[in-house]
């Protein structure tokens, strides 16, 4: 085998040794092209597949947006193609974005109920394919109902009703769901879900209604009975408008307390009340607007206005204008006879009459535009705030600069009310802090009040006399120390003065000593009397002739051995 081998690379060698430049290049470059190839190939096959979430693109770029929002925030890989389609990694996952686009009424309505549960139209008997139909549908939307966090297992029943022929004898599509809930989940409180649920189970059948919908859980308790729920939603909706209105208290309250306490201090400012009227009434402002016609717009080239416009411009218009003067013609009878008329209104010939009738119908036509405006969820309706800044309490200090007390010891306080014009530029802060209008009937009231401070001033007081106690024994213990020190340094003088006039004492007797054993060995020399010295005498007429003759030849040494002497006694 070894030796096919070997025989096989020297025929390619010689091959490629016979072989021109330009073929040798040819050869190469089909030789990369043909690895490429192939490491794409097994790019391709390794790559995991991606499952559609929906069969059908989605055409609209914003839904598309919403939905992958959405599905960022669900922590679901996707990627979407160029001509809209959705894909995730796996089936489940697909089944469980389907349910949240649905919960969240996200899934395009162009999408039917094939597309979302991907379901084969089977070309068989109509009884099998009410069955498959029914099945299938049932274990799509129960294994949907099952891919959700809240659900542990769903139990599905449906029941599709044959097509009749007259409308009013068609019976409605129904379906009966049996959830189990996993621990700890809140799916039998929470409405929002339970609707999404709803709306999934609607979407997959065609023709179902919310009345023939009934959600159960593995208790038997209704949960998708919403009209039970109508309490409770009114207490959640309190619930939510008094935490509104309890932050915006909080809120104001906050930057009232720090822009008065950086001025007044800060146990001096405190807010009595703070009470914020809320509006959460929802309402819809419609209105029309008039405006002139623009007849000749305006030339940006030129710099004078040449706008031209009129309040309105007639589109038809109806002008009658009618005269009338005298009695007019009034018939008589034949030739030779009277008249019919009457005597009445025979005496009113020959009276001239006037008749004037004018009439005017103008129809104009204006610009409208056409404003439609909602109003936020909730609105201030009325801002009331109490405010209290308490006085500053001064110490009385006498003439010397101490601190005045009183009998039993606590110190002499005198307060001071703020003053007018310190409490109206207070209360224009607070006015501007929680936006003040005077229409809406806001009311801000600042006030100068005297706080209770008599647990601070015992506190103080006390601290007052504990450091007036200190002080006192700084001051005795440095007395006394100093004291101590004195007589120290008295004692200690009184010793040396004691120990100096002793050790005198006994020099001087040494040195009588010493004189009379001295005059008593020269008087024995002199009479000639051999007296022998002992060798401690010896040692020391030795000693003092060395220290005679030192001091005479190094004086300098000998002074500095006797200042050293006298520092240590």
């Amino acid at each position: 085998m070894k030796e096919q081998f070997k025989k096989i690379l020297d025929q390619a060698a010689n091959i490629w040794k016979k072989m021109s430049v330009v073929q040798k290049i040819m050869s190469a470059a089909i030789a990369v092209v043909v690895i490429a190839a192939f490491i794409m190939l097994s790019v391709y096959n390794s790559s995991p597949s991606m499952i559609s979430v929906l069969t059908s693109p989605v055409k609209d770029e914003n839904l598309l947006n919403t939905i992958s929002i959405r599905m960022d925030e669900e922590g679901v890989e996707h990627t979407i193609s160029a001509d809209g389609m959705i894909f995730v990694k796996d089936l489940r996952t697909a089944q469980r974005v389907v349910s949240i686009l649905a919960r969240e009424d996200l899934i395009p309505k162009t999408a039917s109920p094939w597309d979302v549960f991907k379901m084969d139209r089977w070309t068989v008997t109509d009884f099998e394919r009410n069955v498959n139909l029914r099945r299938a549908i049932t274990l799509n939307l129960q294994a949907h109902l099952e891919s959700l966090e809240d659900i542990d297992s769903a139990d599905i029943s449906l029941v599709l009703p044959e097509n009749e022929l007259f409308a009013e004898d068609q019976k409605k599509v129904s379906a009966s769901i049996i959830i189990t809930p996993r621990p700890g989940s809140d799916i039998r409180e929470n409405r929002k879900k339970i609707e999404g649920i709803v709306k999934l189970v609607k979407f997959a059948v065609e023709g179902l209604d919310d009345d023939y919908i009934t959600i159960t859980d593995h208790q038997g308790h209704i949960l998708n009975d919403f009209t039970g729920l109508a309490e409770f939603d009114r207490l959640e909706l309190t619930k939510r408008e008094m935490k509104i209105k309890s932050d915006l208290e909080k809120k104001l309250s906050g930057a009232i307390k720090l822009s008065l306490r950086q001025i007044f201090g800060q146990d001096r400012v405190e807010i009595i009340n703070l009470d914020i009227d809320l509006d959460m009434g929802k309402k819809k402002i419609e209105t029309e607007e008039h405006f002139p016609v623009t007849m000749k717009a305006d030339n940006p080239s030129t710099p004078f206005d040449e706008t031209e416009v009129v309040p309105s411009i007639t589109i038809s218009k109806n002008l009658v204008d009618e005269s009338f003067r005298g009695t007019g013609f009034n018939p008589e009878g034949p030739p030779g006879q009277e008249g019919q008329t009457p005597p009445a209104y025979k005496d009113l010939e020959g009276m001239v009459g006037e008749y004037k009738r004018n009439n005017v119908i103008q129809n104009e036509v204006v610009n409208t535009k056409n404003i439609t405006e909602e109003k936020s969820p909730w609105g201030i309706k009325r801002i009331t705030v109490g405010v209290a800044i308490d006085g500053i309490w001064r110490w009385e200090y006498d003439d010397s600069g101490l601190v005045k007390l009183n009998k039993d010891g606590s110190i002499v306080r005198n307060y001071e009310n703020i003053s007018d014009v310190d409490l109206a530029k207070a209360k224009t802060l607070v006015e501007h802090a929680i936006g003040f209008n005077k229409i809406r009937g806001d009311s801000v009231t600042v006030q100068s009040l005297q706080f209770d401070r008599s647990k601070q001033f015992q506190l103080e007081d006390q601290k007052y006399r504990n450091r007036m106690r200190v002080r006192q024994m700084i001051i005795y213990s440095i007395i006394g120390t100093l004291l101590l020190i004195v007589f120290f340094i008295v004692f200690r003088i009184v010793i040396k003065t004691i120990e100096r006039k002793r050790k005198l004492r006994e020099e001087e007797l040494a040195r009588q000593h010493q004189a009379m054993r001295e005059a008593a060995l020269r008087s024995a020399e002199e009479d000639g009397v051999s007296v022998e010295m002992s060798v401690e005498d010896r040692a020391r007429i030795e000693m003092q002739e060395n220290a005679i003759n030192m001091a005479r030849e190094h004086p300098e040494d000998v002074a500095q051995l006797i200042r050293t002497w006298l520092l240590e006694e």
